[in-house]
């Protein structure tokens, strides 16, 4: 696959299997991409949240909790966990780790790169600053759902490759919308490209 001249190298197994803080950071830059009947959508991963359960109460896999919808999370990294919020919105997450080690990722916003007149229709919208700043807003773009759930990401339907950016600096922030979590709330598990436009939702200045 190539880009703008730019050979596209899809991730392998092994970058995966770490733990969930360094994929969190190392997925920054890299690009997810769908491919569908509809066609290729893919955008620059510019925000992540890492999820480091069991400790984390504010991780579906607190205290070990294990069910029908974390399974997935239990096995080995490299996996695709999606979820509904809201009874309305799908998340898209990462798994990390080894087996065992129910961690995961969850890719909170993207720049758009490639099938934007695909996302804008699939959006309603023409505004691409708005297309994919939002880890709903980024699943509708990119058509990820639920059929996906368990998907493997060295597969040929939803993967992430190698080139993107790569001359960047990370910020780090609490992770949103995770009030119950008490003493996880204040972790600085959620990682930004500094000054991208893209990110769900700004950093306050120190």
């Amino acid at each position: 696959m190539t880009y703008g001249g730019n050979t596209m190298m899809k991730l392998e197994r092994n970058f995966y299997v770490t733990d969930g803080l360094t994929l969190a950071k190392s997925l920054l830059g890299k690009v997810l991409v769908r491919e569908s009947e509809e066609g290729i959508a893919s955008g620059i991963i510019v925000e992540t949240e890492a999820y480091i359960g069991p400790e984390d109460k504010a991780a579906h896999t607190w205290k070990n909790r294990r069910t029908s919808r974390t399974e997935v999370i239990f096995g080995e990294g490299g996996y695709a966990y999606i979820y509904l919020v809201y009874g309305m919105h799908y998340c898209f997450n990462v798994t990390a780790n080894i087996v065992g080690k129910p961690e995961c990722v969850l890719v909170r916003a993207l720049e758009p790169l490639d099938g934007i007149e695909l996302m804008k229709t699939r959006r309603r919208t023409n505004r691409v600053v708005n297309l994919t700043n939002g880890p709903g807003k980024l699943c509708c773009a990119l058509n990820i759902t639920r059929e996906l759930y368990g998907e493997d990401l060295c597969g040929e339907r939803l993967y992430i490759v190698e080139y993107g950016r790569s001359d960047f600096e990370v910020e780090a922030s609490p992770r949103i919308g995770i009030d119950y979590a008490e003493e996880y709330r204040a972790k600085l598990w959620r990682f930004c490209i500094k000054d991208s436009v893209y990110v769900s939702k700004k950093i306050p200045p120190a």
